[in-house]
């Protein structure tokens, strides 16, 4: 038999000899990402000992800078007791991994970076929802990977799905590991060996096209990435998810992605017009970098949200734009979330929308206000007293009620003019009152920030997440209402000793409706089992959404962690065609991850 060190020596051998020792290699990503978080190692909120809340490192415009309203309001306002100290364990324990070895000697010298590394093997196991992040915490992941492969090329990629197929081994394809609905989770009852998919070095923009408006890239490639290479020509994707900094082109696709600048770029499913795809029945590749075909149903929408169930995506055509001339932040303050709704709604009629527009309420609102670094000098000191009073006092916004908007505008100056003059005409008519760009800049640094504050607060017995979903407009209110309601009512049930937080953002624009992102936390003191309890209230959460007319995921897809919604969603049918379609394209169940249905 062979033993895991004489596969640790013959891999790396195999490594060395083309330049780059294995672990030089597969530790990168564990370098710079946390191993139990979300995000850069060295980017974290801490709480001082004057009772400030710091952002460290040096990645994002706040960093190191006081924030010393935050500590009063989490604890009045979220009910977070920063006294209950809960450290994550030191050591993520694992099992040994399960070694196929006819197909581990297959693989060997046709990949460079193979590892059985355990924390490589953790890291490829898990998405970045509140459950999985606890189990690395405080527990362990019930089934993890066995191995890890890097591939480089399309070829790689068919060489490896042919191997898996001969050798009945299961793939799960891993991109960035930024998904929220368990889609990287093992299946805990597979006894096959799993072999993880790394993506990472399928990372290059192969050609662009300046005349057809189009760009030809790998799609391990993250988004900040992709528009840093895309930037030497003058040219855009455009899809920023929250994300961003970490997920990749194959993800969105796969998971049938939204990014928050959809009004100007589009959702995924605008930008793909092609996909290259290997199945373990073959490579899907079409010439279809066309500007509309009718040639039978579009096989891209097969993939687009499949979920890493069919193949591996290895390469998308996608549409590009020039670079806006100008980027330019925004803000509205409305009296209460019922009249920034109404605006929000009136803006979507309009057909004026800017890059990116959404509604915070008054929870959310505060959350971004206590994150208020402090002044640098004793003019902005007075400046934000005159500000405070100025809004408070003399037009009357009550501190408990007022809602913002943030915008974001990007086009040329003209273009900005033009939806600049109409979206503050139309925001006075339902009193608003602009705000500025400083409250805008703030909003949106306030999304990249929620999954690092989500784990501050998980140090303290308090866990929490989010969740999103559309509805048509006419549900926009009661989908809010029903939501808190239901939340407060299971939280009682199960024993949760403070009131939850509970916090809504209306986040994109369409014709008909709108996306709505739920965000609830409570704290865990005296609760057995908290994942438990938050996957619970979670459901019940999401059965009120369907209830009222909401769909089970605008943008994060389904995974494993909404599939029991997906026969309600798409009716029988629906879910007896996405199975035939599975059976013919991988009857050995090769990419058995086992999300959507």
């Amino acid at each position: 038999m062979i033993r895991l060190q004489q596969l640790h020596t013959q891999i790396s051998e195999t490594a060395g000899s083309k330049g780059q020792s294995v672990e030089q290699k597969t530790q990168y990503k564990l370098d710079w990402f946390k191993n139990n978080g979300w995000g850069y190692k060295d980017t974290k909120f801490i709480l001082e000992q004057d009772g400030a809340v710091r952002l460290t490192g040096n990645k994002y415009r706040f960093s190191n800078q006081k924030m010393m309203k935050f500590k009063e309001w989490a604890e009045a306002k979220v009910g977070i007791d920063l006294s209950l100290n809960c450290e994550a364990q030191v050591e993520i324990p694992t099992d040994p991994p399960i070694i196929n070895e006819q197909f581990v000697n297959a693989i060997q010298g046709l990949f460079n970076e193979i590892s059985f590394n355990n924390a490589q093997r953790i890291l490829h196991s898990h998405g970045h929802t509140m459950q999985e992040i606890y189990e690395l915490r405080h527990g362990k992941l019930a089934r993890i990977v066995d191995c890890v492969i890097y591939i480089n090329s399309h070829a790689q990629a068919e060489i490896l799905v042919k191997l898996a197929s001969e050798h009945n081994v299961m793939l799960c394809v891993y991109g960035g590991g930024t998904n929220v609905t368990w889609a990287l989770q093992c299946p805990k009852e597979e006894k096959r060996m799993i072999v993880s998919v790394d993506m990472s070095r399928m990372n290059h923009v192969r050609s662009v096209d300046r005349k057809n408006m189009t760009a030809i890239v790998e799609t391990g490639i993250t988004g900040k990435d992709l528009e840093k290479e895309l930037s030497r020509y003058g040219v855009v994707c455009g899809h920023e998810p929250d994300s961003v900094e970490f997920s990749t082109l194959g993800g969105w696709i796969s998971t049938r992605a939204s990014g928050m600048k959809k009004n100007r770029y589009g959702n995924i499913e605008d930008i793909v017009l092609s996909v290259k795809v290997v199945t373990p029945t073959g490579t899907l590749s079409q010439s279809l970098d066309y500007p509309r075909v009718s040639s039978g149903p579009d096989l891209n929408q097969i993939i687009l949200g499949s979920e890493g169930t069919l193949g591996i995506i290895t390469e998308a055509v996608i549409k590009i734009k020039a670079q806006p001339e100008v980027c330019k932040y925004e803000s509205i303050l409305f009296h209460n979330f019922a009249l920034g709704t109404e605006f929000m709604y009136r803006l979507s009629r309009s057909k004026v929308w800017p890059a990116s527009v959404r509604l915070v309420d008054n929870n959310q609102f505060q959350f971004g206000m206590a994150l208020k670094t402090m002044p640098h000098n004793k003019r902005e000191e007075f400046m934000d007293k005159i500000k405070k009073y100025f809004i408070t006092q003399f037009m009357q916004f009550d501190p408990d009620q007022m809602c913002l908007v943030t915008v974001v505008f990007e086009g040329t100056k003209q273009e900005i003019e033009f939806q600049e003059k109409k979206v503050f005409e139309l925001a006075k008519f339902y009193k608003g009152f602009r705000a500025g760009a400083e409250n805008g800049e703030r909003g949106y640094f306030l999304t990249y920030m929620i999954a690092y504050l989500r784990d501050f607060a998980m140090q303290f017995q308090f866990i929490a997440e989010s969740f999103e979903t559309s509805v048509g407009w006419k549900n926009v209110p009661s989908v809010c209402e029903n939501i808190q309601r239901r939340i407060v009512e299971e939280c009682q049930k199960r024993g949760v000793e403070k009131e939850p937080f509970v916090s809504f953002r209306i986040s994109q624009v369409y014709d008909s409706g709108a996306t709505i992102y739920v965000y609830f936390g409570f704290g865990y003191k005296g609760i057995t089992d908290p994942v438990k309890c938050y996957s619970e209230i979670e459901d019940a959460a999401r059965e009120e959404i369907m209830k009222n007319g909401g769909s089970i995921s605008h943008h994060h897809g389904v995974g494993k962690l909404r599939k029991q919604f997906m026969q309600k969603q798409i009716g029988e049918t629906g879910v007896e065609i996405l199975k035939r379609i599975k059976q013919q394209i991988d009857p050995k169940n090769i990419f058995g991850n086992q999300n959507l249905i």
